[in-house]
């Protein structure tokens, strides 16, 4: 197993920066997502990084004698590294030295399983190499297995800037198809009026188990970041036998880089074309409010202030004292400030995997739909028994009576249907 040094940078120039504790925590969480040995935690506390080695030469030292010490494979920061930084680094630790976003999209290359997966995520390494090319050509494969090496190194090539430039422009090509593929399905259902909930949060939060069990899907659930990569969208019924699509998107992150956004602009579509999101957030993780904070900045970047957003307060399971889950409740209703205003939110207290409240968290997003479906009563013939069944099926039933000239039905049903029938010269209308 390849050992790892870890360096936890606290910079003071730093806005809206984190504890260092808790930076150093998630780049080890990050670190174990990718089946490394952590060796150790250096924390590095500074004024502002320097332009050549990003920490002091002092630091610098102390590091070169851990890694023989501890026989360190690989040295990772926990902050984006220059070019410049990163050779100098590796030049005076004689060690391969990676940063957070690397450490990232190595995660990334290890769960793209979909062929629009893998095309995003070399599309992010790209995008990330491609300021940090010096001179004409660069080799981007490592001698050696472990971290940093799959994807884009395994290929073992040399690229310049012109043939890089190139693969860039075929990778974004490649995905707006993609791209237009998916649009034409998502206008398949709203012509079929089908509404969209997305799923978003943190990574590890709990969207895939969710999406289980409120889909039967068998999508991969793990207890590690990243897990689910892909986007996986499935049919499921509310209370009120309206059908909605519910979709699954990768996992936010704390300052998640801005090409990772961009390369994964075609999945996370599905977010600025839902009808409602749910934010499942993590309430017993110890940084649930930075998770939370996280998430929000990053819907201000995708544009998503108009949507309703429900905010499923999970694993409640896990947290002992009650009291605290009405706090969160309180603190989680408050509208959320984004980049282009306010994002409204309705808190729902739930358990995924215990299946606690999750009918009240299925109301809620009936009550966001609401005005798609409308209550009707309806005369049908008894010969047309199909349509009683397509009521059941699309729809739900509030009242049912067999009579001598037919069916009386009253139900609640998406309005699409409700047009359809009204052109079947076998169906009357009662009422409303």
């Amino acid at each position: 197993m390849e050992r790892v040094l870890l360096v936890t940078v606290d910079l003071d120039t730093e806005q809206d920066k984190w504890m260092v504790e808790d930076i150093g925590s998630e780049l080890e969480e990050l670190a174990s997502a990718c089946g490394v040995e952590v060796v150790d935690n250096v924390v590095s506390t500074r004024d502002k990084a320097t332009p050549d080695l990003f920490i002091g030469k002092g630091k610098v030292q102390e590091l070169i004698f851990m890694c023989e010490e501890m026989r360190v494979d690989t040295v990772i920061f926990s902050h984006d590294l220059s070019g410049t930084q990163q050779r100098n680094l590796e030049a005076q630790l004689k060690r391969k030295t990676i940063d957070r976003t690397q450490l990232i999209l190595e995660i990334f290359s290890k769960h793209a399983n979909s062929p629009e997966g893998k095309l995003q995520v070399e599309l992010a390494q790209l995008q990330y190499l491609m300021p940090r090319l010096v001179g004409k050509g660069l080799v981007l494969s490592r001698t050696g297995g472990g971290i940093g090496t799959s994807g884009l190194g395994e290929q073992k090539l040399e690229l310049d800037r012109r043939r890089i430039r190139k693969r860039i422009e075929k990778l974004k090509n490649d995905l707006k198809h993609l791209s237009l593929h998916r649009k034409t399905i998502r206008k398949k259902r709203k012509d079929n009026l089908i509404p969209s909930v997305t799923l978003v949060g943190y990574t590890n939060a709990g969207k895939s188990t969710l999406l289980n069990t409120l889909t039967g899907s068998g999508q991969v659930v793990k207890d590690s970041l990243f897990t689910t990569l892909d986007s996986l969208s499935k049919l499921m019924k509310l209370p009120n036998g309206e059908k909605v699509v519910l979709s699954d998107t990768v996992g936010f992150l704390h300052k998640l880089p801005h090409h990772l956004i961009e390369a994964f602009k075609a999945t996370l579509e599905e977010v600025t074309e839902a009808d409602v999101l749910i934010h499942v957030l993590d309430v017993s993780h110890p940084r649930a409010y930075q998770h939370n904070k996280a998430v929000f900045e990053v819907l201000g970047e995708l544009e998503a202030e108009n949507k309703p957003v429900i905010v499923a307060l999970n694993k409640i399971d896990l947290v002992e004292d009650k009291r605290w889950l009405e706090k969160l409740k309180e603190d989680f209703s408050q509208p959320v400030p984004v980049k282009n205003g306010h994002i409204a939110v309705t808190p729902i207290t739930i358990s995924a995997k215990m299946k606690l409240n999750l009918d009240v968290l299925l109301k809620e997003i009936q009550k966001n739909l609401s005005s798609r479906m409308e209550r009707l009563e309806f005369l049908i013939p008894l010969a047309r028994m199909d349509l009683v069944n397509l009521l059941y099926q699309e729809g739900s039933v509030i009242e049912i009576e067999y009579q001598q000239k037919g069916i009386k039905i009253k139900a609640s049903i998406p309005k699409i249907l409700s047009l359809k029938l009204l052109k079947d010269k076998d169906v009357k209308k009662l009422g409303r």
